[in-house]
């Protein structure tokens, strides 16, 4: 078969997700191995490919002005469009200079579409091509292991597509059902990285509390829970604990209602275990939470945090906060924000509602305007520095772990950035030699940045 690709450039862009960053990479990878030659994105090239999102109108906007850019840097290119916005706008969308459209879970044919494309081309076929899924696949797409961009830390994907149906969110209409990534399969890709010097392993999916139970009953996937053994994410977690150089794990966002006791108490006994958890809110209101379908109440969510605190110390709680909801009322707005300040989470992502067509939140009553949302958003922010400055505080003068990532020439030469465990920014005065390496360090103040400073 011709290798149409052969010698021609690419670059690529992402948007959204970590997801679509592991995805992103395993694109490259599979372009590179077959004869390519990747270039910068917004320089001259053969092929462009942007990954797209669609969780916010914002993340809509963003795709459709990245895929404009490229028809602007390259007129004669491919342009690929990949992903969410596509899954859920399809070729339809006759505003954007895409010349292909491809499937969420079809990123993996990345090469044979592309080798399809040009043979279509020369048989004097002409743009759009369709590479979408009828309907949103059920099973895991297994991509290349990858090579990490980054000396310490490597994101790896190990799950894919949602069940929960949240009435505001898109996602699982245009991911598809859960489907997991084999263990072995993960195992295998975190050895590759811990061979090419990665420390760090940030596991994350789009639903990674789904993770290994697409093949347990109905109701085991609605609760999360299995009804006898462990979860499977747990499992997965004490196999790569074993992998020579993995000297952190660290894991995506997470569901409140799998924190139960066992499963906390089995995390507290993986050492390298990261204790930074991304439990999803949204809001800190009952009743909000049960017009956006979140299936746990506030109480439930303040005792996952209880054992969190009980089997670590003081981790790091972080989260998502929704401002402006549908029918969100200006007392449940103050019962959300009176929350955030009870938890004392150690950072918030808020994000003002953004209507999503399709949704059963689009069809509610009580929209709320663009002004009250942001406004409703700044306060929550507001509250939000607070919290996090006064968590990071509570460190100064304590013992972290801290694994230096990369020079920081603004503080002056010989001081290097990292992270602690519970992924605190740190600027460290070190040796070169300290980089990609985990050291104990006693912080001295906050910066500007709101850094820890370690002099």
């Amino acid at each position: 078969m011709t290798n149409y690709l052969l010698g021609k450039t690419f670059s690529v862009h992402t948007l959204g997700c970590k997801v679509n960053t592991c995805e992103s990479e395993a694109m490259r990878m599979m372009l590179t191995d077959c004869g390519c030659k990747e270039v910068s994105f917004g320089e001259i090239c053969d092929i462009t490919i942007v990954n797209t999102c669609t969780v916010t109108n914002i993340a809509d906007r963003k795709t459709r002005q990245m895929l404009h850019k490229a028809r602007a840097v390259s007129e004669h290119a491919v342009i690929v469009a990949v992903g969410c916005y596509v899954q859920k706008s399809g070729i339809a969308e006759t505003d954007i200079p895409a010349d292909v459209c491809i499937g969420n879970r079809r990123k993996g044919e990345i090469v044979h579409v592309l080798n399809d494309v040009y043979r279509r081309m020369e048989a004097g076929e002409s743009a759009p091509f369709s590479y979408l899924e009828d309907a949103p696949r059920s099973e895991y797409e297994d991509l290349p292991p990858t090579v990490s961009q980054e000396r310490t830390r490597a994101f790896l994907k190990i799950q894919d597509g949602c069940n929960q149906f949240c009435s505001y969110c898109i996602i699982p209409y245009v991911r598809g059902r859960i489907a997991s990534r084999a263990p072995e399969q993960v195992v295998k890709e975190a050895t590759v990285l811990a061979g090419n010097g990665v420390h760090e392993i940030v596991l994350n999916g789009i639903h990674l509390s789904s993770y290994g139970l697409e093949n347990h009953s109905a109701r085991e996937i609605a609760e999360l829970k299995p009804i006898s053994g462990e979860l499977p994410l747990l499992t997965l977690l004490r196999k790569i604990v074993e992998i020579p150089g993995i000297v952190r794990i660290r894991l995506g966002s997470l569901e409140p209602r799998i924190m139960t006791e066992d499963f906390i108490r089995g995390l507290s006994e993986i050492p390298s275990l990261c204790p930074q958890f991304h439990l999803s809110l949204q809001s800190g209101c009952d009743r909000t939470l049960a017009a956006m379908r979140r299936h746990y109440t506030t109480e439930q969510y303040k005792e996952a945090v209880r054992l969190l605190r009980t089997y670590f110390y003081d981790p790091a709680i972080t989260t998502d906060v929704i401002a402006g909801f549908p029918g969100e009322t200006e007392e449940d707005f103050s019962e959300s924000l009176a929350f955030i300040g009870e938890i004392g989470f150690a950072q918030v992502h808020v994000f003002p509602y953004s209507r999503r067509s399709g949704t059963l939140a689009d069809r509610m009553d009580g929209h709320l305007t663009e002004n009250c949302k942001k406004e409703r958003a700044g306060r929550l922010i507001a509250a939000a520095e607070r919290e996090s400055v006064a968590y990071r505080t509570r460190w100064i003068g304590k013992e972290a772990r801290v694994l230096l990532e990369e020079p920081a020439p603004e503080y002056g030469d010989g001081f290097y950035r990292g992270y602690s465990r519970e992924y605190i920014p740190y600027v460290v005065s070190a040796n070169a030699d300290a980089v990609n390496r985990e050291m104990t360090v006693i912080g001295s103040k906050i910066l500007p940045d709101r850094s820890v400073l370690v002099q």
